[in-house]
């Protein structure tokens, strides 16, 4: 019997995504070459883009300065952690309400450091488990399943980023030979 096609397209994306709304400051060139700085909010985010809305419309390639506004994860030591960087424009597409005048953006980061994408990649686990343990209202297996499965992912995800970062300096310190 033939199978059936399948209906949903295939996830293409390298990095989760979270449905976040955060503050963020945009820096880039309208057609005009004129410069524009504007504020707005993200609609989702990971480690490698964000999603936002925009009032004006940037040009696909063209460069962007981002400054993106993190809240604190449990334990953090800040209030808030601004993550600056740059990206280019990979889509700029008009809004679906004619009554506002925006754009939608969908910005890649280009210039991101080990750490401040280790930072993103951390919220965006962050903020998909609060999203799982508010659809199974907070309590139940499937929420202690997932609770588990992102605590042992964001451990893993350090543990292999102290361990790239100290070297064998680090084994040695467990007591390990080489």
């Amino acid at each position: 019997m033939p199978q059936k096609k399948s209906t949903r397209r295939r996830e293409r994306r390298g990095t989760v995504r979270a449905d976040a709304r955060l503050s963020m400051r945009l820096k880039g060139q309208r057609e005009g070459g004129e410069l524009t700085q504007m504020v707005t909010e993200s609609q989702n985010i990971s480690a490698s883009g964000v999603y936002c809305l925009s009032p004006h419309y940037l040009a696909p390639l063209s460069k962007v300065d981002l400054a993106i506004v993190l809240p604190r994860l449990t334990g953090g030591r800040s209030t808030k952690d601004i993550v600056n960087c740059e990206g280019i424009v990979v889509r700029c597409e008009a809004g679906l309400r004619r009554s506002e005048p925006q754009f939608q953006l969908a910005c890649m980061f280009t210039d991101l450091d080990p750490k401040r994408r280790q930072r993103l990649e951390d919220f965006v686990t962050w903020r998909n488990l609060q999203a799982l343990r508010a659809a199974a209202g907070g309590n139940g297996r499937t929420a202690l399943r997932a609770r588990t499965a992102a605590r042992k992912a964001v451990s893993a995800r350090r543990a292999r980023s102290r361990a790239g970062s100290t070297g064998r300096a680090a084994t040695r310190r467990r007591g390990t030979v080489h």
